[in-house]
């Protein structure tokens, strides 16, 4: 009996100590994008920033819908040639690349993936900020590869 206490003991600690990272409250979001599309009129994505490690690794995966202009913003320090993939994320996306002069290098359809391994998409060129959002938005606002992206963060006060 007092092993069964050991143990529960232990769990809880383990739990206590971890630090988990939240996922995004729908409507809660702390950043908003702008796009300006060459073809047509400014488009803005809200957004939650992720610009941690551990942010960026959880990402988008326990969403289980966006609203038609919600989405995610991938932030770097520096100039990063890495890959995405959608293991555990269960809704489709589409991906926009934004390099340091802040213009749409690259764009990606993503699917859900519970396979391992799963396929990676990255971009053709070096990016400081990836932005995700529903499968296809960019297509459907007129967004291309060459317009401009813009992230600002909410600020309170």
């Amino acid at each position: 009996m007092s092993n069964r206490w050991v143990v529960v003991a232990g769990c809880l600690l383990l739990m206590a100590c971890s630090r988990q990272v939240e996922a995004p409250a729908p409507g809660e979001t702390d950043g908003v994008v702008s796009f300006a599309p060459a073809s047509g009129e400014a488009v803005r994505l809200d957004v939650w920033i992720a610009d941690s490690e551990e942010e960026r690794s959880r990402g988008l995966m326990s969403i289980l819908e966006l609203a038609p202009h919600e989405g995610m913003a991938f932030v770097f320090a520096e100039p990063t040639d890495g890959t995405f993939w959608m293991k555990d994320t269960v809704i489709p996306l589409s991906i926009a690349f934004v390099d340091e002069a802040g213009t749409i290098v690259t764009i990606r359809d993503m699917e859900p993936c519970e396979d391992d391994p799963c396929p990676t998409y990255g971009a053709d060129e070096p990016y400081v900020l990836a932005v995700e959002a529903n499968a296809g938005y960019y297509a459907r606002m007129a967004i291309a590869e060459s317009d401009e992206a813009r992230l600002a963060r909410i600020t309170d006060g």
